[in-house]
């Protein structure tokens, strides 16, 4: 089993990049947010990785997070997903709204993420929600029927180019979107208890 790979990123295409560690090139399947996370090339970096073992060959999935990794490892579980398909779910959507989805049994925001069909989405939901929550990613004020996912997402947005990092701003809008409908809210409200 390999766990993760330290090394030199010397390819990055969709879906996939390239590691080189110890001499050898490994092809890595990866979601668009860990494509983007892992940074430039020629740059060293970590991938945390999952071997998948088929008949016709070995394939590696990775993930610039553990979190990333565990919700892969969740997903994965969910029969008539396969590695690919989990791939192509967290390509569709942020891991924090992907729990709030679940969580939340939004079967219709995950029904939009492509090549994610309602039944399979449904299938996610019943099998998933009561795994997700414990795992604790994402502050518990998404359980609120109020919170406007998309909302939040343009609040990050808005917040990250005022010089937040993609976590604080995203731990900042989920925290005050309580109530609040839209993104020009929440971010008045981040600025307004941060003080500014």
């Amino acid at each position: 089993m390999i766990s993760y790979l330290k090394g030199e990123l010397v390819e990055k295409k969709d879906g996939r990049v390239i590691v080189e560690t110890g001499g050898i090139g490994y092809e890595i399947f990866v979601s668009n947010n860990t494509l983007v996370e892992l940074g430039d090339i020629n740059q060293l970096c970590c991938v945390y990785t999952y071997l998948q073992v088929r008949e016709d060959g070995l394939s590696l999935f990775g993930f610039a997070t553990l979190e990333e990794r565990e919700i892969f490892n969740l997903l994965i579980s969910v029969s008539g997903i396969g590695p690919k398909g989990a791939i192509a779910i967290l390509s569709g959507m942020k891991i924090s709204d992907l729990i709030v989805c679940i969580s939340s049994e939004n079967v219709k925001a995950l029904s939009s993420i492509k090549g994610l069909g309602k039944k399979t989405a449904e299938r996610l939901v019943v099998e998933l929600k009561d795994k997700v929550s414990p795992i604790g990613f994402v502050k518990e004020v998404s359980e609120e029927e109020d919170v406007d996912v998309s909302a939040i997402d343009e609040a990050v947005l808005v917040l990250t180019s005022l010089g937040l990092t993609k976590n604080e701003s995203l731990h900042l809008a989920k925290l005050n979107a309580s109530g609040l409908k839209s993104a020009e809210d929440i971010v008045s409200a981040v600025l307004k208890n941060m003080g500014a």
